[in-house]
């Protein structure tokens, strides 16, 4: 990657390029659009969260980037804002359809992202709160969304397994139009607002029910806010403004009983200390460089690590340490070479060997054992291999350390550096076993291997076979090799990550801290075990 000028280390350019593509993503179906939803008397998705949120909280939003790069641009963050923030000073899951992106319809991505904020609350028992603008399922994509054990239907799942078995409160609020089988989100909450003049909420709409019935009816006799608040009964308040339903939202909120205590190891929440070092000082431009990882993690944590086993194994480093005073245990990949055994040859920083998985394995079982939260920081290309590990029993320590990692009931947060590779990204709790949440800083690169690496793989065997023969590599195959590593790097980038919801979300240097303090602290929330979307309680 060319870097802008001379004093621009390859984060900051990636953090610049992350931040101008954040804000234009922000405006949804951009300024014209917005202007329309003002005309009808409403606030945006986005107004209507800030309006719902704490004022000055810091909030997380999760899949900013999903569908970024597809259907021509049209489809920002897949018509729908998921975020975590702070109501009344207690961790929420918001989930606000944007009207500016084709009437808030859902496509394939929207559903996806709604489900993964369900999952966020499920996991962790915090209320969800729905802002319903929805024209419903976008009839182009209808394949992507309504059918399947992901579709649409596992929304409505969700809402019922919340409502009967988690106890997880769910406030929805119609805000615009919700139709069709969109009707049951609603439906299936704790508690449904609307809001006079703009809300419809209806299994078919009065263009709908004229060509289906030869019934002429209009939209706010039909299922209005009057309508369903005075004559069916739906529901259960009703609201003048946007503004004012924001504001029953938070004092709904502010009425629920709090979570019980967690056994979380908390103390009086500590700022970082004026001076801190910048990441941007210390990620090498080449993200294949050593680094010291332990200055990279005081850039975020309250204070230095206390190291676990600091002389052992030392490419991975293992330790307590608080954030924002909450007690976490860190695992992290030191990048860099390290000393081996005596008579070893020296070990590779970024690689997992056999005596680093067993340690690994041995501190995760005891931060499980002792309930303390596990913060991932991954910088991994993968497992050692070779003879020399195998013939040490790396598999098997490699599958003891993935077995405590995926069945450690404690919360579990990752935060990618710069590789997330091989069997290594699994083990440092890759996205397939569930974590709490995943982040990424722009830097980060998540694939089985590099490019150079997949060139090889792929034509390493015809390139020795010419070189016996004595042949150079025609022009043809080093084409193919080129694109090889020109589809690696772009599908290695952390924003096409994001696009696909493999990350919740890239955090900067900026707020990379106050990502993982509000992580924390929803993950707090429950003494229930963190395995799986959710675990469901005893049933008789």
């Amino acid at each position: 990657m060319k870097l802008d000028s001379d004093n621009a280390s390859r984060l900051r350019v990636l953090t610049d390029e992350y931040v101008r593509l954040e804000h234009k993503l922000k405006l949804g179906g951009g300024l014209d659009k917005i202007e329309k939803i003002h005309k009808q008397g409403k606030l945006t998705a986005r107004e209507r969260i800030d309006l719902l949120l704490d004022e000055g909280s810091f909030s997380q939003e999760i899949g900013l980037l999903v569908a970024y790069d597809e259907y021509d641009g049209q489809a920002p963050a897949a018509a729908v804002v998921t975020v975590v923030g702070k109501v009344e000073g207690r961790e929420c899951v918001v989930v606000a359809n944007d009207a500016t992106i084709k009437a808030g319809a859902w496509y394939p991505e929207t559903i996806k992202k709604i489900l993964r904020a369900q999952e966020v609350a499920m996991r962790n028992r915090v209320p969800i709160i729905y802002l319903v603008d929805s024209a419903g399922v976008n009839l182009p994509y209808q394949g992507g969304v309504f059918p399947g054990q992901y579709g649409a239907a596992r929304i409505f799942y969700y809402n019922s397994i919340m409502r009967k078995y988690l106890k997880v409160p769910q406030i929805s609020a119609v805000m615009g139009m919700c139709v069709a089988g969109g009707a049951y989100l609603p439906a299936l909450s704790d508690v449904i607002l609307m809001v006079e003049g703009t809300s419809f909420m209806g299994l078919g709409g009065a263009n709908l029910v004229k060509g289906a019935t030869g019934q002429t009816i209009d939209n706010e006799t039909l299922g209005g806010a009057m309508t369903h608040n005075a004559i069916s009964g739906v529901a259960h308040y009703r609201t003048a403004t946007d503004q004012e339903c924001l504001a029953k939202i938070r004092s709904l909120v502010a009425d629920l009983p709090r979570s019980a205590d967690t056994p979380v190891g908390s103390d009086v929440r500590s700022d970082k200390s004026v001076g801190a070092p910048s990441m941007y000082d210390l990620l090498p431009d080449d993200h294949r460089a050593p680094y010291d990882m332990r200055a990279v993690l005081d850039c975020f944590l309250d204070g230095p690590i206390d190291e676990f086993q600091a002389d052992f194994a030392k490419e991975m480093i293992c330790g307590t340490a608080r954030i924002g005073g909450i007690l976490v245990g860190v695992i992290a990949n030191s990048r860099g070479m390290s000393k081996g055994k005596p008579g070893e040859p020296p070990r590779f920083g970024g690689i997992v060997y056999t005596e680093s998985a067993e340690k690994t394995a041995f501190f995760i079982d005891n931060c499980d054992r002792h309930n303390t939260p596990l913060l991932f920081v991954q910088d991994v290309s993968g497992f050692m291999v070779g003879a020399e590990a195998e013939h040490s029993g790396i598999i098997r320590a490699g599958a003891r350390f993935v077995e405590a990692m995926a069945t450690a009931a404690v919360p579990k947060i990752v935060l990618t550096i710069n590789h997330a590779s091989g069997a290594g990204y699994y083990a440092m709790a890759g996205q397939g076993f569930d974590p709490d949440f995943i982040f990424s800083l722009p830097t980060g690169r998540m694939g089985v291997m590099e490019g150079d690496s997949a060139a090889v793989a792929i034509y390493g065997t015809q390139i020795e076979k010419l070189k016996k023969e004595g042949k150079e590599p025609p022009q043809e195959m080093l084409d193919e090799m080129q694109k090889v590593r020109e589809t690696y790097d772009r599908e290695l980038d952390a924003k096409h990550a994001a696009a696909r919801g493999l990350v919740d979300a890239i955090v900067t240097p900026e707020n990379v801290r106050d990502s993982l303090i509000l992580a924390l602290e929803t993950c707090a929330n429950t003494k229930t075990p963190h395995i799986g979307a959710f675990v469901l309680p005893q049933l008789g």
